[in-house]
């Protein structure tokens, strides 16, 4: 029976895991002030009829805090990246040159910054959401096993471990809302 409950411990924890991973992603898709490639994570462009990552389609570098320099493999393809940054909304203006496309950050102001941490901490409400829907699915497989002759007391035993993974997994998404909050505050 000991198995069965470690397997419902492990794979609350891996589905856990996985909601903080994409927590993180979605963080580090929130400009803070400073250029980041990652912004650029969910925009897809027209590669000879495919769908493709930017990132596959060209280099992208970050000469210094404000710009973002994306050099595609091929002269071509500058039409179709710049079409693609301005259709995924991320509201940067591409400047072509001929041979780079470059993406200059404004900076932030007051207001967007305040934008920017409510769009953080509804990240961190979803990531919150999904742990919980992971506590209450491990928690429902410990009540079917209670029925199946698992004791009262391990049963109780096992919700109070599944708890604390889940307290232990809440705490790291407070945590890395926090930090986000901080970075994108810090003028």
């Amino acid at each position: 029976m000991s198995e069965v409950l470690d397997t419902i411990f492990n794979d609350a924890n891996s589905q856990m895991k996985k909601a903080i991973d994409h927590l993180e992603t979605e963080l580090s898709r929130i400009r803070a002030g400073k250029a980041n490639a990652a912004i650029l994570d969910g925009v897809f462009v027209d590669y000879y009829g495919a769908s493709t990552p930017l990132s596959g389609a060209a280099n992208i570098t970050t000469p210094d805090a404000r710009t973002i320099s994306i050099q595609p493999w091929e002269k071509n393809m500058l039409g179709p990246i710049e079409k693609a940054i301005i259709a995924s909304n991320i509201g940067l203006n591409p400047q072509n040159d001929g041979s780079y496309i470059r993406l200059f950050l404004p900076p932030l102001t007051e207001e967007r910054r305040k934008d920017l941490v409510k769009r953080v901490n509804n990240e961190g409400e979803q990531a919150k959401v999904a742990v919980r829907s992971i506590r209450r699915d491990a928690i429902e497989q410990i009540k079917k096993e209670q029925k199946d002759g698992l004791s009262e007391d391990v049963a109780k035993d096992a919700e109070a471990r599944v708890q604390g993974i889940t307290d232990k997994y809440i705490a790291l998404v407070d945590q890395h809302c926090k930090d986000k909050d901080k970075e994108i505050m810090t003028i």
